[in-house]
């Protein structure tokens, strides 16, 4: 996470990050607000790493700077959040968040305009945005991931426990699943197409848009389901 790279628009910027020790967490909240994005990485260390970026932007330095600060950011008990005053007229903040967690953390995740990204984590993880995609790497634990404008793309790591459920609205779905492993997986989509490395039942229609798969010996049930989008299921 850093704060340097161009900055578009026409808007004078503020922009800092903090960060913050936590100690050992068994769950971790994290909610990106209006504007910002959430991505966490699971480590071997045993602590909690947190980094929030706050920007704000505005028509000259100094007021963005002065609204920057009126950004509060808090991670009492592992509930990440930040509140700030009203803006509008050009003016605006937003917080996005880097944790470092155990693998082990469960998680639960929102953003309304920006992306959740996850990877490396074995616990219980519930991801949700509105405008923004939804990026989920190396999975282990029951999964729950929401988007109503984005696309979801997840890759499952061997020895899956839980449930996988995926949904959006407008984009597409692209689930990886390691070759050795083992699923049961219902795909469905209204206005798209479903494509699969692994056998799908036969059909006469052009396209399918409603399956079931089974993938080694079964397991997890994995769901699948978009209404303006198409699906892939990739061997890994």
């Amino acid at each position: 996470m850093t704060c340097e790279g161009k900055w578009g628009g026409d808007r004078a910027r503020s922009c800092k990050i903090q960060e913050f020790g936590l100690g050992v967490l068994g769950r971790v909240t994290a909610d990106a607000g209006h504007n910002g994005g959430v991505v966490v990485k699971g480590w071997t260390q045993g602590k909690t790493l947190v980094r929030a970026k706050v920007e704000a932007w505005a028509a000259s330095d100094s007021e963005a700077s002065l609204l920057a600060g009126q950004v509060q950011v808090e991670t009492a008990s592992g509930m990440l959040r930040a509140t700030g005053p009203e803006t509008g007229d050009g003016r605006g903040w937003a917080v996005s968040w880097e944790v470092f967690v155990p693998q082990a953390t469960d998680l639960a995740l929102t953003a309304h305009n920006g992306g959740v990204h996850v990877s490396d984590v074995r616990g219980r993880l519930t991801a949700k945005t509105h405008n923004g995609g939804v990026h989920l790497a190396r999975v282990a634990g029951e999964v729950s991931g929401t988007s109503h404008n984005g696309g979801i793309h997840v890759e499952l790591a061997e020895g899956v426990s839980g449930a996988v459920q995926l949904t959006t609205y407008n984009g597409g779905i692209h689930l990886a699943v390691p070759r050795a492993g083992g699923a049961r997986v219902h795909a469905e989509t209204n206005n798209g197409g479903i494509q699969s490395d692994f056998a799908m039942p036969e059909t006469r229609e052009r396209r399918q848009r409603n399956v079931d798969i089974t993938i080694g010996a079964g397991g997890p049930t994995v769901s699948l389901k978009t209404n303006n989008g198409g699906v892939q299921i990739r061997k890994l």
